[in-house]
């Protein structure tokens, strides 16, 4: 492999956003393998591809564990079809979820918007009798 195919862990952290202790992180979860060359750390195009979908998952609301299902999948021999499949699912799932997340933040707001009316109506009852009893 040629020195040109890799990426330090600065030039990772500047592309990403992360810091490099995220990396190190993913690392320790066997999310990303860097060569080591001493005490650097020397990531390959396979690394840079699997953190930017680690951070596309995050953003969706999978697990570290699930990420780490799908990524593991790719280097299996039904590959790519079966990462493909096993996301899909995992979309489908956190889809349910935020959906059942929405729905009881709806009846959140709802009920705060109806407490709040009621104490507004009662604190204008409130200034009310006090002016007329001045």
């Amino acid at each position: 492999m040629t020195k040109e195919s890799f990426f330090l862990i600065t030039d990772l952290t500047e592309e990403f956003g992360v810091t490099t202790r995220t990396l190190r992180f993913y690392e320790d979860r066997a999310l990303l393998n860097p060569v080591r060359r001493g005490r650097k750390r020397l990531y390959r195009p396979r690394d840079r591809t699997r953190l930017r979908l680690i951070l596309r998952g995050k953003r969706l609301g999978l697990t570290l564990d699930e990420i780490g299902e799908i990524l593991d999948l790719f280097d299996k021999p039904s590959g790519e079809a079966k990462q493909i499949d096993r996301l899909v699912e995992r979309i489908d799932a956190r889809r349910q979820a935020l959906l059942a997340q929405r729905a009881d933040i709806d009846d959140a707001l709802a009920e705060l918007d109806m407490v709040d009316m009621r104490a507004r109506e009662r604190l204008k009852a409130i200034s009310q009798r006090a002016d007329t009893s001045a």
